[in-house]
């Protein structure tokens, strides 16, 4: 089978700061000496399985960093079509390979933030071989460890939540590439490739992945990954 890497970056990342205080977008951020971004693209590229590795882009995206990226090698394919919402992007993503390689229905897609700059080889690799050929897909995730809290206004605690088998979503979450073109048609407004699979009535395989794996969020998350990135000991 053929693989291939999409990844949504047509965001601002509104959570890491203001506009005036924050004029680049989250993906761009300086992290260990280089574009947020960069660093995922860099395992995505490094990984054999995957044939190629498409950024979706906003259409005026004027700060891709095309000198930085261009060591990354021929994998690499930017798509200036990005939408208003991460779902938008992906599909306009999805219609933009298929337009570019020819029909590609069967081949795998594996969608991945380009806000998770931590992810590694071993990771992908994992993920690619527990989903295997299941048709329902799959997604890195780690079981919830935390005991949650449904607030209600005003900021204080409705109930308890319990956390038995509930996980947290990663990604990449990895699908077939008509299945999920026809999942984000049928589910246009969630907030994860999964959840438009799950509308579709089916039920994606959870790839244990650890917490390593982090989404830069909130400023504070810059430092906790730029740590992950200096200390890990896999590539």
């Amino acid at each position: 089978m053929t693989y291939h890497a999409l990844v949504p970056a047509a965001g601002s990342g509104s959570r890491m700061g203001t506009p005036a205080s924050q004029p680049l977008p989250k993906q761009y951020l300086p992290l260990a000496g280089q574009p947020m971004i960069r660093h995922a693209l860099a395992t995505l590229c490094a990984t054999p399985a995957i044939a190629n590795v498409f950024v979706v882009l906003a259409p005026d995206d004027t700060l891709w960093p095309a000198a930085q990226m261009a060591s990354l090698g021929s994998k690499l394919r930017i798509q200036r079509c990005g939408g208003e919402t991460r779902a938008q992007s992906v599909a306009n993503g999805l219609r933009a390979m298929a337009a570019e390689l020819g029909e590609i229905g069967n081949d795998w897609v594996l969608v991945h933030d380009a806000a998770r700059p931590c992810l590694t080889t071993a990771m992908v690799e994992k993920l690619i071989a527990e989903v295997g050929e299941d048709d329902a897909g799959g997604l890195l995730a780690v079981p919830v460890a935390d005991t949650l809290k449904r607030a209600f206004d005003g900021g204080r605690v409705l109930e308890t939540v319990p956390r038995e088998g509930l996980w947290q979503a990663q990604t990449p979450q990895m699908f077939r590439h008509r299945l999920l073109l026809d999942a984000l048609d049928f589910a246009p407004t969630v907030t994860d490739e999964a959840s438009a699979i799950e509308a579709l009535g089916l039920s994606p395989r959870l790839v244990a992945a650890d917490a390593s794996n982090l989404k830069v969020t909130y400023p504070l998350d810059l430092q906790l990954a730029e740590w992950i990135l200096q200390h890990r000991e896999t590539p």
